[in-house]
Order: structure tokens, then C-alpha cells, then sequence
């Protein structure tokens, strides 16, 4: 069975330890272990009778709750079938312009987007990792090394190119302040933030452009609902921008994306302000806790996160430390061969309940 390039393939993994599947303790992929909410649970049984019928093509009542949800109008919003559908529509976008600026190291799926309609790519790398020196200190998008690209490569190209990045930036955890982003939305044509873990950061820290984004025709921000309330086997996700921009992507789209029951799931997430509290009460201790044991274990380097994972710098092979794991412990950790300018010696683990971090932190000390 094929290595996958994403975390939670729970199959290959149980296939390499010889368990089944519900063995495997998932450190891979970055959900949140305290959910789904029960709300959520109590709403997909409610709407069980309603799958006769097709769903609302418009999503009136989705659309309205995330409106509510982000004090944004209803006609700026776009459910989908998660993110990946989404990006999907803005890789067709960006490819329209002359070059597309990925913040580097970037999740797979935007090289799978760009790619399929033949984007212009332009890699900014993030983190200088001959140096190992954050070029992003503090908060700050590394705004010099980005046009010293754009200059270098491409003369006055900005205003015809896109930006895509995320924050907090998968996979380092680091968290962008808005502040930072801010200046690009003047310099290029179209910007793409994918927010996707945004919501593990409490409100008073946050750094979402959603506030703002009534403001620029050329921003999309992209939002999950599938990691912070556990839901990733619903697929559903949604892009807020320009309705002018949304329309001519509804165009492109298949009718229907976001099925009866994750329509629901998600309307009564949204409304679940206690789920929401728990959460934000849980990450930030939880979170320590798994950082101050990886910097316990010789050979080990975590780095600081905002997110609900952290990523780990390993003077080991990784892959090898995974099937280790998988195979003695029963533990999947997320390597970070699909991020090329990571390779073999990162990891990256997200953060789960007290016991798990300490099955897992046990497990690493005799690999």
C-alpha cells in the first residue's frame, strides 16, 4: 500500500503495525480529540428523514449561521466540500495570473491545485533552513526575501500575481499577525489565506482577515470546520470573498457540494459556544505539555506553535522513527516528506489528551 502524502490514513497504517485500524493512536492528522460536539452528533440524526431530499443548492441556513458566526453578509460566504474543494476553484483562479507566490514550506494541496491548471509558481521560503533562522521573527511575513523574489525573478510582477499562504502556517504552527499581511493586499492581485486552523486560536489572540475582508475584492480567506470540531469525515469547509467572485465560482462548480447532514453538523458547531470555550481551555496546556516532553527526549527540537500541532526537528530519520512507532506502539505520527524543504529529519504530531501525549512521549524515549 502506497505511502500516503496526508496524515489519518488510518488504513496503511494499521496495515504496517498488523493491528486494525481503531488500534492506531493518530498523531497524524490535526483534529481535535474532544470533538465531534454532541450538538453536532444530536443535529445529523435530526436531519436523517431529510436525505430523501436534495439539499438546499443555496444553503440559506448554513450560509446565514456562518454569517451570524463572522458578522459578515451571507452573499461573501461559499460553502464546499471542505477546503480541498475550494482550493480546487481558487487554483483555477490563481492560474489566471501571471505567477502564484507559495509561502514555503506549503501544504501539499496547493501544489495539487496549481499544478492541475498549470499555474506559475514562485516558492518564498519561510524559514532559511541552511541558517535554521526564522525569517519570519515575531509575527512578521517575511516581507524583504518576498520582494527581493518578486524583484529578482520578476520585475514590477506583483500586481499581476497571487499570494497564497496560510496562518497559522501549516506545518510550522507559526501565527502571522494581520498587521503583516496586510501590506500585500495592496501589491497583489489576488491574496489567499487559508485559515484552517484559526480557530484553535482564542479570539483575543486571533489574527483572521475576515474582519477586513469586505475591504479587498482581492482577498479570499478559506475556513475548516473539520479540525477544531472534529468532523474531517463530513468535508466541509467554506471561502469567504467578493459574492462577484463566489458566483462565477459557483459556475464552475458541480451543484450540491455540501451534503443534508454536514449542513447541520455544522450550523449547530457554529451555535455551540460551550464546545468552543472547552476547546480554547484545553489546547494551551495541553499543548505545553507535549512541547516541554519532545524538548525532554535528546535528538528532539519541537517549535513553537499556535496551532493545535507542533512540528519537530529530529537529528534521526523520521520515516524510519514512524514505522518504529507504528509497529512497537501502535502510533502514527505525521512525517514530512511531502514538504521537500523539510524531507527526512521533521515530523510533525498534533496535540491530543493528556494520557495520549504521555503514551506518546513514552513511545519516543525507547525508539
Amino acid at each position: 500500500m502506497r505511502q500516503p502524502a496526508h496524515g489519518g490514513n488510518l488504513a496503511w497504517a494499521a496495515a504496517l503495525a498488523g493491528c486494525p485500524p481503531d488500534a492506531i493512536l493518530d498523531f497524524s492528522a490535526s483534529i481535535s480529540p474532544l470533538g465531534p460536539p454532541n450538538s453536532a452528533i444530536a443535529a445529523i440524526k435530526s436531519q436523517i428523514g431529510n436525505l430523501k431530499h436534495y439539499p438546499d443548492p443555496n444553503y440559506s441556513e448554513l450560509r446565514l449561521a456562518l454569517s451570524h458566526f463572522h458578522q459578515v453578509p451571507s452573499e461573501w460566504i461559499l460553502p464546499g466540500n471542505g477546503s480541498a474543494e475550494l482550493l480546487t476553484l481558487i487554483g483555477r483562479e490563481l492560474a489566471q495570473l501571471a505567477a502564484t507566490i507559495l509561502i514555503t514550506p506549503a501544504f501539499g494541496d496547493y501544489y495539487r491545485t496549481l499544478a492541475a491548471y498549470n499555474a506559475n509558481v514562485l516558492e518564498c521560503p519561510l524559514i532559511s533552513f541552511e541558517r535554521r533562522v526564522p525569517l519570519a521573527e515575531a509575527g512578521r511575513l517575511a516581507r524583504a526575501e518576498l520582494l527581493f523574489l518578486l524583484n529578482t525573478q520578476h520585475s514590477a510582477l506583483s500586481t499581476h500575481c497571487g499570494l497564497l499562504l496560510n496562518n497559522p502556517h501549516n506545518p510550522t504552527g507559526k501565527l502571522f499577525t494581520r498587521e503583516s499581511i496586510l501590506p500585500y493586499l495592496e501589491q497583489f492581485a489576488l491574496v489567499v489565506v487559508d485559515e484552517a486552523f484559526m480557530d484553535f486560536v482564542p479570539p483575543n489572540e486571533e489574527q483572521s482577515l475576515i474582519p477586513v475582508v469586505q475591504k479587498y475584492p482581492n482577498l479570499v480567506v478559506l475556513r475548516s470546520l473539520t479540525k477544531f470540531y472534529s468532523l474531517p469525515g463530513l468535508r466541509l469547509g467554506y471561502a469567504i470573498a467578493h459574492p462577484d467572485c463566489l458566483a462565477k465560482w459557483q459556475l464552475w462548480r458541480d451543484p450540491w457540494p455540501v451534503n443534508t447532514l454536514a449542513a447541520a453538523a455544522a450550523i449547530a458547531a457554529l451555535q455551540d459556544t460551550e464546545f468552543q470555550q472547552q476547546t480554547w481551555a484545553w489546547l494551551p496546556p495541553a499543548r505545553n505539555q507535549l512541547f516541554q516532553g519532545l524538548t525532554e527526549i535528546p535528538g528532539l527540537q519541537p517549535q513553537a506553535s499556535a496551532a493545535n500541532f507542533l512540528l519537530v526537528e529530529s537529528q534521526e530519520s523520521t520515516s524510519q522513527l514512524q514505522q518504529q512507532l507504528l509497529k512497537y506502539h501502535q502510533i502514527l505520527i505525521r512525517d514530512c516528506l511531502s514538504f521537500k524543504e523539510l524531507g527526512d529529519r521533521f515530523f510533525r504530531v498534533a496535540v491530543r489528551e493528556e494520557s495520549d501525549n504521555q503514551r506518546l512521549l513514552t513511545a519516543l524515549k525507547e525508539s
